[in-house]
């Protein structure tokens, strides 16, 4: 309902309006819904689970995100805006050649297809089932539930992320986000005093005492998150993800001038150093708590929810975890829609679409796209184990190829989009080669993956200088200012982002 009636007064049928929230979106709303696209059962489920088994060192996916956060806020948002940018494709276009752009746009929509969507809805519904005994509640199987589960989350959430557009997304993410923090935030809270025997600040230092290998960031290279890799793949993962991601970088490219997207960016930042004790620190709590008797990792934080969780919170937390599943996928059901509307329908099947004709034709895709994720994502628990974890592992068939020539792109200026073409399809063969090879015949015998991605963004780079150097553009890449919104940047963004950054680092070298 507050959905609805925040977009009564935008102009859903046309084309910033439904894609762009009519670039007014201020930065409360837009780092409210930065974390909520971002936070969903994957992370408060998968990571708590990691936790459980490893401590803290798994923090890193969410801690150094707040760096790339900074990057994001400092040097892509202000060349985003100053182009007008609807899409992150449309740079690429403009930089290289449409061939770049269509290639790109695939991918991002294979990701999403293929991975993003079926797994939030099925990973979502299997949380809420598990942790609220939907079967029983309902009377029926287990699969029958998550087929139930599935649909309500899908039509749910489609409703508004195809028939409000961005706006009614972003709105709805950033009341998730105030629930999500008080929800999220009471677990550990509760779990703390119960370690504590009512006393939280007893039950951390307890906690801390009892299980000193679990506070320890700098993770071995056996260790699903080895330290080496902040050198190499991850903050290239992360810079991805935060800075080039279509589901993510949308909100801020809604933003109603610079300053507002920068500080909402850099807000969003801040929170996202607290994100460990919403997904890291209950998981250690349930292996100090139920150690023993928790067999499967990621039953930690649902155990540890039933266990600490007055009754009379169980809705507002049912409610609270919904919503976080909401936004994660209504999320990137938008920025599909915009990436097949904006770069698909009106770059090849109708050129001479007008606004309206892109917004409904994106709707019907939509509409497509979550029915097809809705079948799938119950047949993911027919998959065999570990399907998670190699999915996650896949994404890098895109993230590295893609970051590469979006870097290459604002870096350079005569690197032909032959070059761009060449790193794209090369970068993501080879990765997926990989993967494939890691996941059977040499199994457990190269590098970490993340150290594969670093190793092949750096040579993704030379290919297209070399290729640069022998077929330079014949005329330099210049950005144009569209005048769409006031590039004028937020004065404290730098000193802001510094002292961000400064933070990040005296967290591991607290938990070294």
């Amino acid at each position: 309902m507050i959905s609805y009636l925040a977009t009564k007064k935008t102009d859903e049928k046309s084309y910033t309006g439904y894609f762009l929230a009519g670039r007014s979106l201020t930065a409360p709303v837009i780092a409210g819904s930065l974390l909520l696209t971002n936070l969903s059962t994957e992370q408060i489920v998968g990571l708590n689970g990691q936790a459980f088994s490893e401590g803290i060192l798994v923090m890193a996916w969410e801690t150094l995100a707040a760096i790339a956060m900074v990057v994001t806020a400092l040097y892509l948002l202000p060349r985003y805006l100053k182009e007008g940018l609807t899409t992150v494709p449309q740079f690429l276009e403009r930089r290289y050649d449409i061939g770049t752009k269509t290639i790109t746009s695939g991918l991002f929509l294979t990701g999403y297809v293929v991975v993003l969507l079926p797994i939030v809805l099925y990973s979502g519904a299997l949380a809420i089932s598990t942790i609220f005994d939907i079967p029983t509640l309902l009377n029926v199987d287990k699969t029958t539930a998550l087929w139930i589960t599935v649909f309500s989350i899908g039509i749910i959430g489609s409703i508004y992320a195809i028939f409000g557009g961005l706006k009614a997304v972003a709105v709805s993410d950033t009341i998730n986000a105030v629930g999500l923090l008080i929800g999220g935030s009471i677990i550990p809270v509760l779990g703390l005093m119960l370690v504590g025997d009512g006393n939280m600040v007893e039950g951390f230092t307890e906690l801390w005492v009892a299980n000193p290998d679990k506070f320890e960031s700098m993770g071995s290279e056996d260790s699903s998150v080895p330290i080496s890799t902040i050198f190499t793949g991850m903050m290239l993962v992360q810079l991805f993800y935060w800075g080039t991601n279509q589901a993510i970088i949308q909100r801020a490219l809604g933003a109603k001038n610079l300053k507002e997207g920068q500080k909402g960016i850099l807000l969003a930042s801040f929170i996202k150093i607290l994100g460990p004790v919403l997904v890291v620190l209950p998981g250690i709590i349930a292996f100090h708590l139920y150690g023993d008797s928790i067999t499967n990792p990621d039953e930690a934080y649902p155990t540890l929810v039933r266990k600490v969780l007055p009754t009379s919170l169980i809705g507002f937390f049912a409610a609270v975890l919904f919503g976080a599943i909401l936004s994660s996928f209504n999320s990137a059901l938008n920025s599909s829609v915009t990436l097949f509307g904006v770069d698909i329908y009106k770059g090849y099947i109708n050129k001479n679409a007008s606004e309206k004709q892109i917004v409904k034709t994106g709707k019907v895709f939509g509409i497509i796209l979550a029915v097809l994720s809705m079948f799938i994502a119950p047949l993911i628990a027919n998959a065999p184990a570990g399907l998670f974890g190699y999915l996650q592992q896949v994404n890098g068939c895109y993230t590295i190829p893609i970051l590469t020539i979006i870097i290459m792109g604002y870096l350079t200026k005569r690197i032909p989009a032959v070059a761009a073409k060449v790193a794209i399809i090369l970068g993501a063969v080879v990765y997926l080669i990989y993967v494939i090879l890691d996941n059977t015949v040499m199994k457990d015998t190269f590098p970490h993956f993340l150290h594969v991605q670093g190793v092949l963004f750096a040579i993704n780079i030379l290919i297209m200088i070399i290729i640069g150097k022998m077929y330079p553009r014949k005329e330099a890449f210049k950005i144009e200012y569209t005048n769409e919104v006031n590039i004028t940047p937020w004065k404290y963004t730098i000193p802001v982002g510094i002292a961000i950054c400064v933070i990040v680092i005296l967290i591991y070298l607290t938990f070294r």
